[in-house]
């Protein structure tokens, strides 16, 4: 039995500096704010998608007891749940996605996602990024996350795209100001050994591209998100005022310093001190401002308030946003024991209705044609359980749920064998489903991207998932 995963806390400075300096990662607003991006032009189902919401369940949902249930398969290995029908004529799901069900006409869901690793540390990088490691890294198991790792989606639209775009409608009203490109909603996920999963790092794009981090409990009916908050004493309006004092004391350390690197972080500083004073970063981080009947909705658990700050983020014009759906409190996807308790004591529950909540809020608000939703782990779970009730990795066949964005409505493409072990039809892996992704954000699929020494690296090695577009 490999080790289960964990989440970390809010890291301390010493760690940050660490990783930042050795894998590129930099939570400060300051390097998030350091991209420039250029936004494509869109035709078709190509560029549908202005904002991509990623649900990340590690772990590894099973398919068995999620997307593709077994009822008529040999026990035990199809589990201890039955499937149910669902509003697509024909398809049925676990019975642990009820709200789901009643949704599956909006959704698209892959049976047949397959590969070969499975170590949640190392397929993590595929699952973010569409780019495996080698074949050879298998063996080392655990090892930490490198400023040569491929970057995920988020880095990559952080380079690709303005990082200052003008923000679209939000609300009842319109207004600019800058907002980050990639934002992480939850704990920096990593194994119960302290290794971090790779793919939550923006690898050879640099610090620059990192994303806004948001780690604290959002369950108050007050909360306040602290990564964007100005200090509590300091109303926003006096801001301005120290805005003016801060370039007087800038000015004075210029005249000693004018090395180009200060300049630019000069800068950076400047735009990071632009998006805590917007009245936009308020109004789109301002998850205390939901009704409360909406904040039921989506649950009164840290998953289901992540995906309701996430809708928020999306509709003010964030490309990328990555929900972490890694903890409850009384488990994880990396169910190698217990596991049918898991699942129908906190698992399921928790994510049918987060998912299906904010599902039907981006439609009943006209925003799901343009913001891709996807559930998504790094593998799925055995169809053979364990002496411990649990199931274990397994890579060779799992599910993923898609909707919105220009996927196509009401799909259940692919399909396994008669246990969930294998795909039997339309085998795709990580590299088709990041090309579909990157072809819905209005990504060529020719794009090359440049590490820190100007080596070229094609940033789509997949194929499109033609059978999930609209």
């Amino acid at each position: 039995m490999s080790l289960r995963q964990s989440c970390s806390g809010p890291l301390h400075r010493r760690e940050v500096l660490r990783l930042g300096s050795a894998a590129g990662l930099a939570l400060t607003l300051p390097d998030l704010l350091r991209a420039q991006q250029r936004s494509p032009t869109s035709t078709g189902t190509f560029g549908r998608a202005k904002s991509v919401i990623v649900l990340y369940l590690h772990g590894g949902h099973a398919q068995q007891e999620t997307w593709d249930p077994k009822p008529d398969g040999p026990a035990p290995a199809r589990g201890e749940f039955g499937a149910i029908a669902t509003s697509l004529p024909g398809v049925h799901v676990s019975e642990l996605l009820p709200r789901s069900a009643r949704l599956m006409h909006k959704l698209s869901v892959i049976r047949s996602l397959s590969h070969s690793n499975a170590n949640h540390v190392q397929a993590s990088l595929a699952a973010m990024t569409g780019h495996a490691h080698p074949p050879s890294t298998e063996a080392r198991g655990d090892f930490p996350p490198s400023s040569s790792d491929f970057p995920p989606f988020g880095a990559v639209l952080s380079q690709l795209r303005d990082a200052t775009p003008p923000l679209p409608p939000f609300a009842r009203g319109s207004t600019g100001g800058f907002l980050p490109t990639w934002v992480q909603i939850g704990p920096l996920m990593r194994r119960n050994n302290g290794t971090v999963l790779h793919g939550q790092i923006p690898g050879f794009l640099g610090v620059g591209h990192s994303p806004l981090a948001i780690d604290q409990d959002l369950l108050p009916a007050d909360v306040r998100v602290e990564a964007v908050a100005t200090d509590a004493d300091v109303p926003v309006m006096r801001l301005t005022d120290r805005g003016r004092l801060r370039d007087q004391v800038e000015r004075q350390r210029r005249a000693f310093d004018r090395a180009a690197e200060m300049q630019t972080f000069d800068a950076f500083q400047r735009r990071a001190f632009a998006l805590l004073s917007a009245p936009a970063t308020a109004l789109a981080f301002e998850l205390a401002a939901e009704p409360a009947a909406v904040r039921a909705r989506y649950g009164r658990t840290q998953f289901g308030q992540r995906c309701l700050l996430a809708r928020r983020l999306a509709e003010a014009g964030v490309p990328i946003v990555n929900v972490h759906f890694c903890h409850t409190p009384v488990g994880s996807w990396d169910t190698h024991s217990r596991h049918f308790t898991q699942m129908k004591g906190s698992l399921c529950p928790i994510f049918d209705q987060a998912f299906s909540a904010l599902v039907e809020d981006l439609d009943q608000r006209g925003t799901l044609p343009q913001t891709l939703v996807l559930a998504t782990a790094e593998f799925g779970r055995t169809p053979r359980v364990n002496n411990a009730a649990g199931r274990d990795h397994w890579p060779w066949v799992y599910s993923v749920a898609m909707a919105g964005g220009g996927t196509r409505p009401g799909t259940v493409y692919g399909a396994s064998d008669g246990i969930a072990a294998y795909p039997t039809a339309q085998p795709h892996d990580p590299r088709d489903l990041a090309a579909t992704v990157y072809h819905l954000l209005g990504v060529p699929a020719d794009t090359m991207i440049h590490d820190p020494t100007g080596r070229p690296h094609a940033l789509v090695i997949g194929r499109k998932i033609d059978g999930l577009l609209a």
